[in-house]
């Protein structure tokens, strides 16, 4: 047997390489613990010596010191940037790394330490603010991992065996008692139960499973005694698929490289040129004095220096990150403020999103002589025996009335059918329509009006008598139809995939408005149809709360979770997280990306224009080498800085 530190290898290279392997999960835990501080003890400790360079340079004139304090400042700030840009120089391009390292060191060459200094230090505070809100989005899979068991019970030879759940085969019985995750994809060959696969399928109610039927990875036994035959092996059953589907989805996610480090490739290169030809070529072509243009050029390379063009992008975003966490958005990233608004399909899933997740009665339709209160009173009584969420919805309205429980006695839950008890000698079922299955006087016609509306529909009788129907619905959140609407207003179309019935599905999409609308969906239908919309061209959005969103979630432009009912493996897989379950912050994050992009442009704009006009002006001698660093650079960062700070303001 593999000892721990093996096993936990093993894991990862198979999870690493595509495969699905539920131990692994602690993996991707303990690699974000590593090195977890660092970015804020380098922040801090070269913000302490950058102060102490500064007093040195301007209360005590000792140059030479402060020259050695923001040389450290450089080396701490500037671990990673230098030697990435030095590479980049041997690989024979020139990416943002190199742009700062050179523009640094111009700055330490006409004796402007403390401008190289802040340049590699503010490039490092941008970096590390933008990166930091996206990092948790590595544990997704970690998450996944952790929804199917790692062990299983196996019925060989008429004994119960526990294994590790990748020793299961193909047609071995597995048991699966109530209460417990069932561990592979399999068929039921004995027992019935119900079966909460709300993980798979997004179904809000649990499933009754008998002999025959389906059952998936994941999902949990909530009643009955199972013995499930094994149809797929543990790496290809649907939670695996989704594993699988995710980590692809993050891949084809990463994109290109962000504008600046694209503009840099050329940026870089010509300011270098420029310079060089500035101090250079006036004085060997014409004779023209050395001192004078190479001053000049260096003038050139400070005014050059990117530092107010590299943070005007990331200093918006993470103004509009901050803006959106204020208002109980947690965005992971800049880029996602970015797509938001540029997206002309948004996707909602229903359960849990459009709707609260929560079952409420809403029809007691009598059909003997008996009043709403005492079949009320009667159902309440029974269901409170039971843990099934059609039962804690009867209880919950019975309280809200203030209805007295009555004495139930000889209680037994029917399994995946419903339950029975004695009330005053007289024994009363309540649940599915089989328990009343032959009865002369079934109510068909009240049943199919009930459904056809999006209902779910039980039946209480007693001595195969029916006595009434008492139907169910999830509520739709209050501002699910407003969200949607003006979204239209915007030009953004919507649409709602779910795995729920027809019935309910058309229901809820006439009560919200959505344009179009798909039912009975398992994960992989949802990423098909995210697919086909991505295949024409469109920018889709996706907001969604299951673990049966995931990949949907990953695949889209833009993948935003409801975050309080939520599950952690879409959360954690969303670019986009609303914290407090308000769906109309949907709206809110597109005129946070509107505002927010303006100005990203403005600053962008800004930068380039006033860089480009101090450039010329340094070359004909107009710009002297303190203007350059008090205006062309530091001045125009905090002006982008500011401007930035608008996207914070209501």
């Amino acid at each position: 047997m593999q000892d721990k530190e093996q096993q936990i290898d093993t894991c990862e290279e198979k999870v690493e390489t595509g495969g699905y392997c539920s131990c692994a999960a602690g993996v991707f835990e303990e690699k974000e613990e590593e090195n977890k501080g660092r970015p804020i003890y380098i922040m801090v400790s070269s913000a302490i010596i950058f102060a102490i360079g500064l007093y040195f340079e301007f209360f005590t004139q000792q140059d030479m010191m402060a020259t050695l304090l923001f040389l450290a400042v450089v080396a701490i700030s500037g671990y990673k940037l230098i030697p990435n840009g030095i590479k980049s120089l041997f690989k024979g391009r020139f990416n943002i790394s190199f742009l700062i390292t050179i523009a640094a060191a111009g700055a330490f060459l006409i004796g402007e330490g403390a401008e190289g200094a802040s340049v590699v230090f503010l490039y490092f505070i941008a970096e590390y603010l933008e990166d930091y809100a996206g990092e948790r989005a590595r544990k997704s899979i970690g998450s996944l991992l952790k929804l199917a068991p790692e062990t299983a019970t196996v019925k060989k030879n008429g004994k119960n065996i526990e294994v590790h759940v990748h020793a299961v085969k193909l047609d071995d019985v597995v048991i699966v008692r109530p209460g417990d995750k069932i561990p592979v994809d399999g068929a039921v060959v004995k027992g019935f139960s119900t079966v909460n696969q709300a993980a798979i399928t997004g179904e809000s109610i649990p499933v009754g499973k008998r002999k025959g039927d389906t059952v998936f990875a994941g999902t949990i036994n909530e009643e009955g005694y199972l013995e499930i035959q094994v149809t797929k092996r543990p790496d290809e059953t649907i939670l695996s698929k989704i594993i699988e589907m995710v980590k692809e989805s993050q891949k084809r996610k990463s994109g290109t490289e962000s504008f600046i480090d694209r503009f840099a490739k050329y940026y870089t290169p010509t300011v270098i040129g420029l310079a060089i030809i500035v101090a250079t070529l006036p004085p060997f072509l014409w004779g023209l004095a050395l001192d004078t243009w190479f001053y000049r050029g260096l003038v050139l390379l400070v005014v050059s220096c990117p530092c107010a063009l590299i943070i005007s992008t990331p200093v918006a975003m993470v103004s509009g990150i901050t803006a959106g966490t204020k208002n109980g958005v947690l965005l992971k990233g800049g880029k996602y403020i970015e797509e938001m608004q540029n997206l002309d399909v948004m996707v909602f899933d229903k359960t849990g999103t459009l709707t609260k997740g929560d079952l409420e009665v809403t029809d007691i339709i009598p059909l003997k002589n008996y009043s709403a209160k005492e079949i009320l009173e009667i159902a309440c009584s029974l269901e409170m025996n039971s843990n099934h969420p059609l039962a804690k919805a009867v209880v919950k309205h019975a309280k809200q009335l203030n209805i007295e429980f009555k004495e139930v006695e000889d209680f037994e839950s029917i399994t995946g059918s419903g339950v029975m008890g004695k009330i005053h000698n007289k024994t009363f079922y309540i649940g599915k329509k089989s328990l009343f299955k032959g009865n002369a006087e079934f109510p068909d016609e009240t049943i199919k009006i009930l459904e056809d509306g999006g209902k779910t529909a039980v039946i209480l009788g007693y001595d195969k008598e029916i006595v009434a129907v008492i139907a169910f619905m999830d509520n739709i959140r209050d501002s699910s139809r407003a969200t949607v609407a003006e979204l239209k207003d915007k030009g953004i179309e919507t649409i709602m995939l779910t795995g729920d019935n027809q019935g309910t599905t058309r229901a809820v999409a006439a009560k919200v408005g959505v344009d179009e609308f798909y039912s009975g969906l398992l994960p992989q239908d949802k990423v098909t149809i995210v697919d086909k919309l991505l295949d024409g061209n469109r920018k889709v959005g996706m907001v969604g709360d299951g673990v049966n969103d995931a990949p949907a979630l990953a695949r889209s432009n833009v993948g935003i979770s409801m975050g309080a009912a939520g599950s952690d493996v879409a959360i954690e897989t969303a670019d986009i997280a609303l914290m407090h379950d308000d769906i109309s912050k949907v709206n809110f994050l597109v005129d946070l990306s509107k505002k927010t992009m303006n100005v990203v442009k403005q600053n962008v704009t800004a930068s380039l224009l006033i860089k480009s006009s101090f450039a010329i002006l340094a070359v004909f001698g107009f710009i002297s080498l303190w203007m350059g660093v008090a205006i062309g650079d530091m001045g125009l960062s905090l002006a982008v800085i500011i401007n930035a700070l608008r996207i914070g303001r209501r």
